[in-house]
């Protein structure tokens, strides 16, 4: 574990750097976020004392979110360091497709949000109510039938 000062406005972890760590906020306060293709910022969440924040990328993979700092804060740093076993690998799983819709849901169109549903779900789509897809899409089932109608007619 190492302390670390963080001064306000201080990234210290951006989209795309390997080897993401995990940090604990000693004193002050983080966020993580994403950029849209626009150049809008998502917040993904906020970290005051006391509370863990971290990308869910594995060591070898891009990270998904930057962590800069919302006041002068004091870190600790912590490198991944969880002893790998099959449930804990189900459950990293888990939370990286999480982050990913969480991102999505913030950033994406209505449109790629149902492609990524498709393509992350392709054998649940005959299997639910439209009136659940749209739920997990964050839009209504009307707009859902618009966007497959549009879709179908592509």
């Amino acid at each position: 574990m190492k302390k670390i000062e963080v001064k306000k406005g201080q990234i210290i972890q951006r989209t795309g750097d390997l080897n993401s760590k995990v940090y604990v906020v000693n004193s002050g306060l983080l966020r993580s976020y994403s950029v849209d293709e626009k150049g809008k910022e998502h917040i993904f969440m906020f970290a005051p004392e006391d509370w863990i924040i971290a990308d869910n990328a594995s060591r070898d993979e891009p990270c998904d979110l930057f962590i800069d700092a919302l006041e002068n804060s004091i870190i600790i740093q912590k490198e991944k360091g969880i002893t790998p076993n099959h449930e804990v690998d189900k459950l990293v799983k888990r939370l990286k497709v999480l982050q990913g819709r969480i991102i999505m849901l913030l950033s994406a169109p209505a449109v790629e949000r149902y492609e990524h549903f498709i393509s992350t779900y392709p054998e649940i789509v005959q299997r639910v109510p439209q009136k659940m897809i749209a739920s997990y899409l964050g839009i209504t089932p009307q707009a859902l039938s618009t966007l497959r109608r549009e879709i179908s007619e592509k």
